[in-house]
């Protein structure tokens, strides 16, 4: 049996919240989630007292039972109490590096904002905003007129609307324009996206029936042609923005489809997916086609995100016909997927950025990023590299590297960006095997616990940390961090 505890009898909790030292806990979190906090604490060191008291019954009870004793003072439990709350109380989003490669990396937030931006939506944040009120007449207005202009000029397009996402984007314009009739749409663009965004799905559920026609790797214009009938509601093209068919294919485009549309009446929608408002290929990009591109082929109507190649926040972009529009925007669906202040306020100063083609690549965060160039990546990892092998110590290899980025969230997937970043292999090991037991396991989850977690990526036995992402002036802070890797690394993983 293992010694009794010291003292079972613990301060009570009207004793505790009375403590001076309590009342700024108080203050900051609130009586009420304060005093949960503080029986649950208390109920938690009475049992690690009597499990110390008590006999041991299995290893996990020594555990417990050989472990320091809580310090049941009254300061003693009110540390615990404040290190309970501000536990609890921690964003759940927090930043973090992203050294995937990854540029628009979906799973951590896709583009970065510029700070015109970024002042914008502070300002939306802080102040009433004209969100729908027309100030020159003072009467109600429209949302969407806070940036038609802009995306009017910057695509070509007669009328916009916005909503919250892409996908949103094509599921309103099926639900309004195809709701009971069939939609024709090549198989070899029946695409899955992230999330399981299936064409078919969004399909079905906006009440449309899917007309495919060709084949996966060929369709022709007589497909369409042929398919076209009194049921047809709209002839659909979808970016591949996620994959690419090479080798015997075939592909009716936009320019050569538009006329068909016109003949039989039939509005000719596209779907590009990401989306961009600029050629690429200026800034030495592989080329995407452009809405304005898309528009002048002849679609009707062209639906593209905010969030990925634009650069700005996420949001879904209809532009096209003013008439199709129109009846897009009377949709009840509409009013369920608009976008807030917040979107509209980012959203703007972003297009006006696009109105300075010269500068978009300084200014525009997500393009400065893509269009880095190596040598500057290079010397950034030649000014980390010792500092986190220092960090690291003789247990693991850092050395710089040339590796590939690639832009991300579907755009331009076979694309890859030449870059640089830090290459991290475990001394004297075989990282291989399963990725949290190993020793490169180990790093990646050291570094994704330091108060701004760092997110790499582990291929061929090597822990990647691409640079891309990390523009120098967050070079002084990211080192500062390193430093915290050592007290848990010293040690040399076993072989």
């Amino acid at each position: 049996m293992k010694a009794a505890a010291a003292n079972l009898r613990l301060p009570a909790v009207h004793a505790l919240l009375d403590d001076p030292a309590c009342a700024p806990l108080l203050a900051q979190y609130g009586r009420e989630q304060t005093v949960d906090a503080l029986r649950a604490l208390l109920n938690d060191v009475r049992a690690r007292l009597l499990a110390a008291a008590g006999p041991a019954v299995d290893a996990a009870a020594d555990a417990v039972a050989d472990a320091a004793p809580p310090d049941t003072t009254a300061a003693g439990l009110l540390a615990l109490l404040g290190e309970r709350l501000r536990a609890a109380n921690v964003s759940r989003l927090r930043p973090v590096y992203n050294l995937t490669g990854t540029v628009l990396h979906t799973n951590l937030g896709r583009a970065l904002l510029p700070d015109e931006a970024v002042n914008a939506v502070v300002e939306a944040l802080r102040w009433p905003m004209n969100l729908e009120w027309d100030i020159e007449t003072g009467t109600r207005g429209d949302r969407d007129n806070l940036v038609e202009q802009q995306l009017r000029e910057l695509t070509g397009a007669e009328a916009v609307t916005i909503v919250n996402n892409n996908a949103a984007a094509v599921l309103l314009m099926l639900n309004a324009l195809a709701s009971g009739g069939e939609v024709i749409v090549s198989r070899g663009e029946l695409v899955e996206i992230g999330g399981a965004f299936r064409i078919p799905d969004i399909m079905a559920r906006a009440g449309a029936t899917l007309r495919e026609v060709g084949t996966t790797n060929r369709t022709h214009f007589k497909d369409y042609a042929e398919a076209a009938g009194e049921k047809t509601a709209l002839m659909m093209k979808v970016h591949t923005s996620n994959y690419a068919i090479t080798g015997f294919t075939k592909e009716v485009t936009t320019a050569e489809l538009a006329p068909l549309g016109r003949e039989r009446g039939i509005p000719v929608a596209v779907d590009l997916g990401s989306g961009t408002l600029v050629d690429l290929e200026r800034w030495g990009l592989p080329h995407e086609t452009t809405v304005r591109e898309t528009i002048a082929a002849g679609a009707d109507l062209v639906t593209f995100s905010g969030d990925k190649l634009l650069g700005g926040p996420q949001c879904g972009i209809i532009a096209g016909r003013a008439d199709l529009i129109a009846k897009i925007k009377k949709n009840p669906l509409k009013r369920a997927l608009r976008v807030s202040k917040l979107t509209l306020a980012a959203l703007e100063p972003v297009l006006n950025l696009y109105r300075a083609p010269d500068l978009l690549a300084e200014r525009l965060t997500t393009l400065r990023l893509l269009t880095r160039p190596a040598a500057s990546m290079q010397a950034l990892a030649d000014s980390l590299a010792e500092p986190l092998q220092a960090a690291l110590g003789a247990s693991y290899a850092v050395t710089v590297a040339p590796m590939l980025s690639q832009i991300g969230s579907g755009a331009l997937p076979v694309a890859s960006l030449p870059s640089f970043g830090l290459a991290i292999r475990a001394a004297g090991a075989k990282a291989s095997g399963n990725k949290g037991s190993n020793p490169l396991g180990a790093l990646e989850r050291r570094l994704r616990a330091l108060p701004c977690p760092v997110i790499g990526r582990i291929a061929d036995d090597t822990l990647w940390l691409d640079l891309r992402c990390l523009e120098q002036d967050r070079r002084d802070e990211f080192a500062a961090q390193l430093a915290q890797l050592a007290p848990q690394l010293q040690e040399r993983p076993a072989a």
